[in-house]
């Protein structure tokens, strides 16, 4: 049985992607400093795989704890989910950005370097491509230097990983995301914001269930069909596939140095006010809404053109919007009943 350590693994795409490792016979092993995350998704993760990952708590920058994992376990190979992640905070405290996403990323590579470990998957963000002039973007659209801190995080890490497989002969996959949405369906596991949530889905969530009283739509003078930003949501579950396909391609990998570098999206844009109304068709509820000035970081619109994780990985995105959007509300109400 391969050892995969999976750091951030009890957030919101790591969490469902330790179950997809576990229900695919791998042993995880998670370090997470519970920064956006609690405790109780840890049990939620055994509930839902039937397997507990083992856990340590504390931040991957405290270098001699992560030296203590990897002398503790043979380690095969890393998912690292770890990072903050919020667009508009990173404009706010660039330094924090810069400081934990990279760090902490630079720590983990030089373990695998120490003890000559290869299989890293990086999760990295569309944001690498900034605002890109034609759509749908595919891997070889040109990146372009991001409006936010936390995507311009994910361009250096992204770098550092191309300098490191080349330099250490060593296998990376960069998986670039677009815009992850929806919860297990078991409602056991799903996004959990720490404060006012800065992704759009879990804010219109709060405001269904009242905790918001009006969701904030930050801008409705964009270049699009109707004004607000157009992004591509992809259901959170089939991410974290993604995840153990891209796992299992790297380690059946024969060369010693691979960078696989793929977008996971679904295909399709859809506008801000179009998740607005896909959740009031789904869950039969009404999202009360007010238009904002634009939010400094944001871009007018991004879109996947994923056919090469479909070519290589045999992955593609197969939820609905409206299907994926409904586990978001199921999620909010299991979350309101533990209070």
């Amino acid at each position: 049985m391969k050892t995969i350590l999976v750091t951030g693994g009890l957030g919101y795409i790591g969490s469902h992607t330790v179950v997809e490792l576990l229900q695919n016979n791998f042993h995880v092993i998670i370090v997470d400093d519970m920064s956006n995350s609690e405790k109780f998704i840890l049990d939620n993760i055994e509930k839902v795989a039937g397997k507990r990952p083992v856990f340590f708590p504390f931040d991957l920058k405290r270098k001699e704890l992560l030296y203590q994992v990897f002398e503790a376990y043979e380690i095969d190979g890393c998912i690292n989910f770890a990072a903050f992640k919020a667009v508009g905070e990173s404009q706010e405290k660039p330094l924090d950005y810069y400081e934990n996403n990279l760090f902490s990323l630079i720590n983990i590579l030089q373990e695998f370097k120490a003890r000559n470990i290869s299989n890293f998957i990086f999760s990295s963000s569309c944001t690498v491509y900034g605002q890109a002039d034609q759509q749908p973007i595919d891997e070889n659209t040109p990146l372009k230097m991001p409006e936010s801190s936390y995507g311009k995080t994910k361009q250096m890490g992204e770098e550092i990983l191309k300098d490191f497989a080349t330099a250490y002969k060593k296998k990376v996959s960069l998986l670039r995301y677009f815009n992850p949405i929806g919860s297990h369906p078991t409602a056991l596991l799903g996004e959990l914001p720490i404060g006012v949530p800065n992704n759009l889905v879990p804010y219109v969530t709060q405001t269904a269930s009242g905790i918001r009283e009006k969701l904030s739509i930050w801008g409705n003078d964009y270049d699009t069909p109707d004004g607000t930003a157009v992004r591509d949501y992809v259901y959170v579950v089939d991410l974290a596939k993604a995840h153990v396909k891209a796992l299992q391609k790297l380690m059946a990998e024969n060369s010693d140095t691979v960078i696989d570098i793929y977008n996971l999206g679904t295909g399709k844009g859809s506008s801000v006010l179009e998740v607005v109304e896909s959740f009031e068709r789904a869950n039969e509820v009404k999202v009360p809404y007010q238009i904002c000035e634009r939010r400094a970081g944001d871009i007018t619109i991004a879109y996947a053109n994923a056919d090469k994780a479909e070519r290589e990985l045999g992955w593609k995105a197969e939820t609905s919007l409206d299907e994926a959007l409904r586990t978001t509300w199921e999620w909010q109400k299991y979350l309101e009943s533990r209070k």
